[in-house]
């Protein structure tokens, strides 16, 4: 497939779209092209069925037409979806603006976020690239926890911090060789509730 593997949904009508569990199915099918009747037979459901569900993941951005072929005396098109890999943001049940507002005013709690998307995101391209492709991917993750008397304690944790892994990025950070991304953060436990003084 040309373009990108991971296609991200941010937009809540491709999100409703994604609420009914037969065009799940359908996206499935359609990681390589077919028709509306060779969907059905994956799917186990009526052809007219599938074309209201195809019509429906086409018009939110998730499948698209990407050609015809003959098949007797009826030519019949042939949709493929957007992307192998289909990943929802969570920008996309953000109803209230007043999360988009707050981002906007803090931009390392932006970040965060943004990194916490890619993450989701690179992660579903790479379960797939190993459930579909057979790849053997190799990844860790570290996760720890550590705690502050307050903001002092969190700003020198952090400068002892990027002081001590920054000679490890520099050292391979070079140009040459398979890139591989690493994440360093650090943030408020969102299930810790916080006692205020």
């Amino acid at each position: 497939m040309a373009g990108s593997r991971v296609h991200l949904v941010e937009n809540p009508d491709a999100l409703q779209a994604l609420t009914h569990p037969v065009r799940v199915r359908v996206l499935e099918a359609l990681r390589e092209p077919g028709s509306a009747a060779m969907a059905a037979r994956a799917v186990g459901q009526p052809r007219q069925n599938i074309a209201h569900h195809l019509k429906e993941l086409a018009s939110a951005g998730l499948v698209r037409k990407v050609g015809e072929r003959r098949k007797g005396n009826f030519i019949e098109a042939l949709y493929q979806a957007v992307a192998p890999t289909i990943v929802v943001s969570p920008r996309a049940a953000w109803g209230d603006s007043r999360r988009t507002e707050a981002l906007r005013g803090q931009m390392s709690l932006e970040n965060l976020v943004l990194v916490g998307e890619r993450l989701g995101r690179d992660a579903a391209a790479l379960l797939d690239r190993a459930a579909f492709d057979g790849e053997e991917i190799a990844s860790a993750a570290v996760e720890t926890e550590v705690r502050f008397d307050g903001e002092r304690a969190r700003a020198a944790f952090m400068e002892e911090y990027l002081k001590a892994v920054g000679p490890l990025l520099r050292k391979y950070g070079r140009k040459r060789g398979k890139p591989h991304r690493v994440v360093l953060a650090t943030y408020p436990d969102p299930d810790h509730e916080e006692t205020k003084p």
